[in-house]
């Protein structure tokens, strides 16, 4: 598990860098599955909070206790890591690991993570790489025993606040690809989608996730396949970021991620947990990593004069054998577009369900 401190054993200040770290994995690699350029990442809160008066903007007053909103700092990082895992119910064993990924993003994002005075509240925010007019709420998580005197409102208006002075005429309850916590607001946490829609935000898109169990008896077995596509001269292999020795041939997957999908994607599979390709000759003609969103699956994706062949079935199985032995008993595959081949492919269940929401800044 990821440090809550992040994956060096540094908060990263709030800034315009940040060392590469795990990120979130958008998923395709079956034709017509969703990309991980597009729209991923997203927000929570589960609290159930009130509008109180004096409870918005940057210094938001919260009563009695006198609590103002500031910049997170080195020193709150362990303390971020315990108020996600707790306020965070539906991602509790993984909550830790996403303040670690969100505080390490790709070099060169916007980003920003303020702070109750307490340490009672947070929400990270950052500007969209690829339009810089789109502002992300990242994560908003406000500790259970301090709902209810308006931190989440206060800290969502602080975010907004800190967009606009980055340019951004845009708000979004969405993530910030390639470094995300979720699609969107998980519709179970009710609490933070009426929050969003009190403080004017419309609903937009809707995503979701789909499960893959791990279990012992879970077939997940390739050799028939292995075996089957070496006849047609494709030859299954893995790479990893951590040695030398790997870096020219994980730089030439890269390359070939980029030139078929782009940078996100490729960002995911430099820093995912675990990495499979297939090769016909000297060519790639297909990929799946796992990992570089703490967890969850993907991306993949197969050349289109490569699919019909069943590589993207093997690389899938491969990624999810290896989140198995890693002590996973499920898998969630990000953002998922055909149901059909995660289903046929490994038994996925369509599962979380996301609402994206935004509002103009203006």
């Amino acid at each position: 598990m990821v440090s809550p401190v992040g994956g060096d054993g540094a908060f990263a200040v709030p800034g315009t860098s940040g060392a590469p770290a795990r990120g979130p994995a958008d998923v395709s690699g079956a034709p017509g599955a969703r990309g991980g350029s597009t729209t991923p990442g997203g927000v929570t809160e589960v609290s159930g909070i009130s509008e109180s008066p004096g409870a918005s903007g940057a210094s938001g007053d919260f009563g009695a206790s006198g609590t103002g909103i500031r910049e997170a700092g080195p020193d709150d990082a362990a303390a971020l890591g315990e108020l996600a895992a707790v306020a965070l119910t539906l991602d509790a064993a993984e909550a830790p690991d996403l303040v670690a990924s969100l505080s390490a993003p790709p070099p060169g994002r916007r980003w920003t993570a303020l702070v109750t005075g307490d340490l009672t509240g947070v929400v990270f925010a950052s500007v969209s790489g690829r339009d810089p007019s789109a502002g992300h709420i990242d994560l908003l998580a406000v500790h259970p025993g301090a709902r209810g005197a308006g931190r989440g409102r206060a800290l969502v208006a602080a975010a907004e606040e800190w967009l606009r002075g980055q340019g951004a005429t845009e708000a979004r309850f969405a993530g910030n690809p390639p470094c995300y916590a979720w699609p969107g607001i998980d519709v179970r946490y009710t609490p933070a989608a009426a929050l969003a829609e009190r403080m004017g935000y419309e609903r937009y898109d809707v995503a979701w996730n789909m499960t893959a169990g791990l279990a012992a008896d879970a077939d997940l077995s390739t050799d028939a396949d292995v075996a089957r596509l070496a006849e047609s001269g494709v030859e299954l292999r893995e790479v990893r970021a951590a040695g030398p020795g790997d870096r020219a041939e994980l730089d030439a997957l890269l390359a070939f991620v980029r030139e078929h999908w782009n940078d996100n994607w490729a960002w995911e599979a430099e820093h995912a947990g675990g990495c499979h390709y297939a090769v016909r000759g000297s060519e790639i003609i297909g990929f799946a990593a796992w990992g570089a969103r703490p967890a969850w699956f993907g991306p993949m994706g197969t050349a289109p004069a490569a699919r019909g062949l069943g590589v993207g079935r093997v690389l899938l199985r491969r990624c999810l054998a290896e989140q198995r032995a890693a002590g996973q008993e499920s898998a969630q595959i990000g953002w998922v577009g055909p149901l059909g081949f995660y289903s046929r492919a490994a038994g996925a269940r369509a599962e979380r369900v996301f609402w994206l929401y935004r509002r103009s800044l203006r």
